[in-house]
């Protein structure tokens, strides 16, 4: 809401949600240009997630003059890593993620034995 001053999420704040066969989560990356060319996300199969980028500058010129914006929901400018853990393994081949409005949005689907695997027993 604008009376509260909150425009956007703090970088790295990180939602997880738990389906049937799958985890999903959201991690905010305000400031982040919708190239991701420069964004790295690493998710292990343990179910350990690390994602490392850059927050470009938050200055802009125009003719001459040059402004410095000044926005207190934004990160500052720089490399940024973000680490966290999702609730159990994972099969990270599985792995589908968008990038909309400052949102990075990952579905990974949950590591599963192939129901015919033999379980040592003969």
């Amino acid at each position: 809401m604008a009376n509260t001053g909150t425009v956007s999420p703090f970088l790295g704040k990180v939602n997880i949600s738990v389906g049937d066969g799958a985890y999903n989560f959201q991690a905010a990356l305000p400031g982040i240009s919708t190239d991701l060319s420069g964004l790295k996300v690493s998710i292990l199969n343990d179910g350990r997630v690390r994602i490392e980028g850059v927050v470009p500058g938050s200055s802009r010129a125009n003719a001459d003059v040059l402004y410095e914006e000044e926005a207190r929901e934004f990160p500052p400018p720089g490399p940024f890593s973000i680490a966290f853990n999702l609730p159990g393994p994972v099969d990270p081949r599985l792995t589908s993620s968008k990038y909309e409005h400052g949102i990075l949005d990952a579905t990974v689907m949950k590591f599963r034995l192939p129901p015919d695997f033999p379980n040592g027993n003969h």
